[in-house]
C-alpha cells in the first residue's frame, strides 16, 4: 500500500509541485493522471526515495520514505521517464548488471535476465547493442528490469512517453505482466484506463478524484461528447474546438451536421472540470 498524508514538496524559489496532497493506491496497477506539471513525477521520485519532501509524510510498504528509505529500496523497481540504456551494451548485459548491482549472483541474474527479456519477447534482439534498438523495444527491456527483479512495489514514471503507437501496444503488454503492484504516472488517458485497477487525478499538486476508470467516468453514462469548430453558448471551449456533452441517442443528429462525436473517455474529466454534466 501507498500512503500519502498531506504530502507536500517546495522547490526554491517558493514553488510548489505538492501541497499537501493525501492518497491511499492499494490495487494492483495505479495510474497517477494529471497534466504536464500537475506533481506526478515529483510523487513517484518522493515515493521511490529520490527526492525529500518538504512536508508531510508518505509510506511505502509500512515504510517511511525518509526514515525508512533503505528498507524501501530493498523492495521496489523505479523506472523513470528520462532512464536510457548504455548504448553499446547488450540489453541482455544491461538487465544482468542491473540485477546483480541488486544483489544477485552472476548465475542467477543471467537466468533471471533471459527469462523476463524471453517473456517479453526480446529473444531474438536481447544480444544486440540497445543502440540499434527501437523505441519500444528499449522501453520493453527497462520493463525487463522490473520484472526479473521480482520487486513488491514498481514506479513507471511516463512508460510510453515518445513512444509511437505500435511500441506503446508491446509496452503495455510488458506491463501487465508484471507481479509486482505498479504505480505509474501518464498523460494518456487511454493508457491509464487500459493498464488501471485505480486512477488518481492530481492537479496543481492536490489529489482531485480517485476511482476506477469506470467509476470516474460513470459521470457520463448514455453521453457522448460532440466537438465543433462553431462557438456555441454553454459549450465548453478548448482553443478553437467547443465541446458538449449530449444523449448518446442523439449522436446520429449531430454526426448528419458534420460534427465530431466520440464516446467519453478519462479525457473528459480534465475536458470537464468544474462543469455540470446534466443527466
Amino acid at each position: 500500500m501507498i500512503v500519502t498524508e498531506q504530502l507536500s514538496k517546495r522547490y526554491s524559489g517558493g514553488n510548489y509541485a505538492l501541497r499537501e496532497l493525501t492518497i491511499t493506491a492499494s490495487r494492483k496497477v495505479t495510474s497517477i493522471i494529471g497534466r504536464n506539471g500537475a506533481g506526478k513525477t515529483t510523487l513517484i521520485r518522493i515515493l521511490s526515495t529520490q527526492l525529500l519532501p518538504s512536508g508531510g509524510r508518505a509510506t511505502v510498504e509500512g515504510f517511511d520514505v525518509v526514515s525508512e528509505a533503505h528498507e524501501i529500496r530493498k523492495r521496489i523497481v523505479s523506472i523513470p521517464q528520462e532512464a536510457a540504456p548504455i548504448g553499446i551494451l547488450t540489453a541482455f548485459e544491461q538487465v544482468k548488471m542491473y540485477l546483480v548491482g541488486r544483489g544477485y549472483s552472476f548465475k542467477e541474474a543471467g537466468e533471471s535476465a533471459n527469462k523476463a527479456l524471453d517473456q517479453l519477447e526480446l529473444r531474438e534482439s536481447k544480444n544486440e547493442p540497445t543502440d540499434t534498438l527501437s523505441g519500444g523495444m528499449k522501453r520493453k527491456m527497462f520493463v525487463a528490469m522490473a520484472l526479473a527483479a521480482n520487486a513488491d512495489v514498481v514506479f513507471l514514471d511516463e512508460p510510453t512517453t515518445g513512444l509511437d503507437p505500435l511500441s506503446r501496444l508491446e509496452v503495455w503488454s510488458a506491463i501487465r505482466q508484471i507481479d509486482s503492484r505498479v504505480i505509474l504516472t501518464t498523460h494518456y488517458m487511454e493508457e491509464a484506463e487500459q493498464l488501471s485497477d485505480e486512477v488518481i487525478l492530481i492537479e496543481r499538486g492536490q489529489s482531485l478524484e480517485q476511482g476506477t476508470p469506470s467509476e470516474l467516468v460513470s459521470r457520463f453514462s448514455g453521453k457522448v461528447r460532440v466537438e465543433t469548430a462553431e462557438r456555441c453558448d454553454g459549450c465548453i471551449h478548448v482553443g478553437n474546438i467547443s465541446i458538449m456533452y449530449v444523449d448518446r441517442t442523439r449522436a446520429d443528429e449531430y454526426i448528419d451536421r458534420g460534427y465530431t462525436v466520440r464516446p467519453a473517455t478519462l479525457e473528459d474529466i480534465f475536458i470537464s472540470r468544474g462543469v455540470e454534466i446534466e443527466s
